[in-house]
């Protein structure tokens, strides 16, 4: 065997640490999305993922508003889909972008720093697309297999925001998510609440911060009952009470 000089396990090693540099800051673009970068991100680690409407009027105007320094703040989401199924990505996913605001889930208070932010193109006011709805189950099972995103921790913008926000809305598909097998939903036959059954504990449980309990009430009704309404009636009492059973299973088995 040939013997190598110094100056030639010198030259390797050089080479072999750039090679790794080059592997460990390779930008994290996703195959299924076109590139379109947006400047306005940090750097973080997700755990779980926030679905938004975008409430404007095209895909290139919202392109623009999160890619831009906007009069009102600078805002940011690592995806955007179109009405018609295309998914943009703005943000690798390594990279903390500004989508979620103040607000809690559970025990995660930065929300930001925790997330992987999903902005769909809709009004709030109109059905979803099955083109949209069907691109972002295929980039939820992506993100979830791939960022090892538990498939129980996809929630809407509203959940997090009770009283400040309202996306992605009543009409979003929530139970289409579920039937795949994202995000937490209730199992039927709903299940009865005991006697001192306490709602306000459950709701707390699931996620909901409790500062505004009209609020609170509100969010979780979108999201699980797809109305209005900022009291809780019998059938919200059997769907917080499954959903709790459900949460502790979740817990108990992540």
């Amino acid at each position: 065997m040939r013997r190598v000089g110094w100056a030639s396990w010198r030259l390797l090693w050089m080479a072999m640490g750039l090679s790794l540099a080059a592997c460990t800051s390779a930008p994290v673009h996703n195959p299924m999305a076109r590139w379109v970068e947006s400047p306005n991100y940090d750097i973080r680690r997700p755990v779980i993922i926030v679905l938004h409407f975008t409430d404007q009027h095209s895909v290139q105007e919202s392109l623009d508003t999160l890619r831009s320094s906007n009069s009102q703040g600078q805002v940011s989401a690592h995806y955007l889909i179109g009405a018609n199924g295309d998914i943009f990505q703005l943000v690798d996913d390594d990279k903390r972008a500004w989508h979620a605001g103040s607000g809690r889930w559970g025990t995660i208070t930065d929300l930001n720093s925790a997330s992987i932010g999903i902005e769909l193109d809709n009004d709030g006011h109109a059905p979803f697309a099955k083109a949209q709805i069907d691109s972002l189950l295929r980039l939820l099972g992506d993100l979830t297999t791939r960022l090892r995103i538990p498939r129980s921790q996809v929630i809407g913008h509203e959940d997090l925001a009770p009283g400040r926000k309202n996306d992605p809305g009543p009409l979003f598909p929530w139970r289409t998510l579920a039937q795949a097998g994202y995000g937490l939903w209730p199992k039927e036959p709903l299940l009865e609440p005991p006697p001192g059954f306490d709602p306000w504990l459950a709701l707390s449980q699931i996620g909901y911060a409790l500062d505004d309990r009209a609020a609170a009430v509100q969010s979780f009704r979108h999201h699980f009952r797809g109305m209005e309404g900022q009291e809780l009636d019998a059938d919200d009492l059997r769907v917080l009470y499954t959903l709790s059973m459900q949460w502790m299973r979740v817990a108990d088995n992540p």
